[in-house]
């Protein structure tokens, strides 16, 4: 065992060293940076540490709406989208000609470019001089006047963003969730109906306890996705997030590093820090709330 010790060592180095440079370093970097107080871009510098990074990202009206934005964004999306895909999951693993069919029309959105969908929902929200766009006309035939829901109030915008992120995940979650209904065994199922256990009773003492895993799993990811989203709010509102009040925690760090206001990578640090702070306690908190229900 001794002998073979450094050669696996030798194999595994590769990866190490990958993680290391791509992963650790930077990580490191960020949080020293986080600390450097007055840092210049430019020249490298820097009068002191401290903790003014975090108290500045901490005070800025665009950060607190950012985090206002992130929190809603993950509060809305990550249980509708998972309800909806395990309804979806449940009636596609109930229909067996053309399972196979459908399966692939709802995956279809996952492996489309999210700006080019972004792009899509533009067209289909906003509403411009020359269209109320086909949302709207949709809200007329119900005696409607129209939103505008790319320029106008608010919860139009957050609603929008909701809607978009949900369409983008929903296709993943379904794959997973079928999956996990799939290895079911069937003998479970075949014992409760020879006892006349009705549907919804085979679905919460059998179905729900066999694919908890996998929903849980769902729910841990689509938090850190949620967190991390940026991509999508650019796709629709386009890159100034600020003006538009929708703008993400991950959006501000961007900006605070490669946006018109940016070069101040310690910000950005700040931000990120803190970003990483709020998804480890929820990320923790989900781990213990799991570890309780399970057993």
């Amino acid at each position: 065992m001794d002998n073979r010790s450094p050669k696996a060592w030798l194999y595994l180095l590769p990866a190490i060293v990958f993680l290391a440079v791509f992963m650790v370093y930077p990580l490191v970097d960020v949080l020293i940076y986080s600390f450097e107080e007055g840092y210049n871009f430019a020249s490298g510098n820097y009068f002191g540490h401290g903790f003014y990074n975090f108290s500045y990202v901490l005070r800025d009206p665009y950060f607190i709406q950012a985090v206002k934005n992130t929190l809603i964004l993950v509060a809305v999306t990550v249980p509708v989208s998972t309800g909806f895909a395990l309804l979806i999951s449940l009636a596609l693993n109930s229909i067996v000609p053309l399972k196979k069919l459908f399966q692939t029309v709802f995956f279809l959105p996952y492996v489309t470019n999210t700006l080019a969908v972004g792009l899509v929902f533009m067209v289909l929200f906003k509403k411009t001089d020359s269209s109320d766009g086909l949302v709207n006309m949709m809200l007329s035939w119900f005696g409607s006047s129209g939103v505008d829901f790319i320029n106008g109030p608010y919860w139009a915008k957050m609603f929008v963003l909701c809607f978009y992120t949900v369409w983008i995940v929903l296709p993943f979650k379904v794959l997973i969730l079928t999956s996990a209904l799939a290895s079911v065994d069937e003998t479970y199922y075949n014992a409760a109906r020879i006892d006349g256990t009705s549907p919804f009773r085979i679905f919460r003492r059998i179905t729900l306890p066999m694919i908890s895993p996998m929903i849980f799993y769902l729910v841990i990811t689509g938090f850190i996705g949620a967190f991390k989203a940026y991509s999508d709010a650019v796709a629709i509102f386009g890159t100034d997030l600020n003006v538009a009040g929708m703008n993400t925690i991950v959006g501000y760090v961007y900006d605070m590093l490669y946006g018109s206001s940016g070069g101040y990578p310690s910000y950005a640090s700040a931000a990120a820090i803190i970003l990483f702070a709020i998804v480890l306690t929820i990320t923790v908190i989900n781990l213990l709330v799991r570890k309780k229900t399970a057993r």
